[in-house]
């Protein structure tokens, strides 16, 4: 009964200004942090999809666990989702834990709490208050229509939205927190 991990990290981070697999944070690039919280959470199977500038994330942070190319990147977050699920399909893992690599204040216990109800039927999402977000727990029965009707940047959203009566929202706002990095702390206005 083995849960994946998938880290989307394909991204040109056209508004941050460079790709955020690449951007530092602490002693290790965003990439690593997000890989790493999948591991401590006790994700044993992790997947990191690169695109943009793939080979140089490969060279800065060899230590990755296994990554897939997509070469769809530019069309958005889904095309990565896709080509994540895609990979994980001849796998034997039973659901997916997918974390966003510019959310570095998801954290380790996040990921446990969703995982936990890691089962082929699952949808699962963290909840923040009033607001849901990641991560995401997708169900390999779920697989099939999460690619089908994953478009642009939305990802799994519309596919969730139309099952909502089966999403399981688990608190995880006292032990994470769901910012992400849309531009560099620097930017100005």
């Amino acid at each position: 009964m083995e849960i994946a991990g998938l880290v989307l990290a394909a991204g040109a981070g056209r508004r941050y200004g460079m790709p955020k697999a690449l951007v530092a944070y602490g002693k290790k690039l965003l990439v690593q942090h997000a890989a790493e919280t999948l591991r401590e959470a006790g994700v044993t199977r992790r997947l990191v999809v690169l695109g943009a500038q793939a080979e140089r994330v490969r060279e800065a942070a060899p230590d990755l666990p296994d990554t897939v190319l997509n070469p769809d990147w530019a069309t958005g977050m889904a095309s990565s989702l896709r080509a994540g699920l895609e990979a994980l399909t001849g796998t034997p893992a039973i659901a997916v834990v997918v974390l966003l690599v510019d959310m570095p204040a998801v954290t380790s216990e996040a990921v446990r709490r969703v995982a936990a109800l890691g089962a082929p039927d699952a949808l699962a999402m963290g909840g923040y208050g009033d607001r849901r977000g990641h991560p995401v727990l997708l169900g390999r029965n779920h697989w099939p229509g999460v690619m089908a009707t994953a478009t642009g940047d939305r990802g799994a959203r519309d596919y969730l939205r139309a099952h909502a009566a089966q999403v399981r929202v688990v608190p995880v706002g006292d032990v994470a927190d769901d910012a992400d990095l849309d531009v560099r702390p620097d930017a100005g206005p």
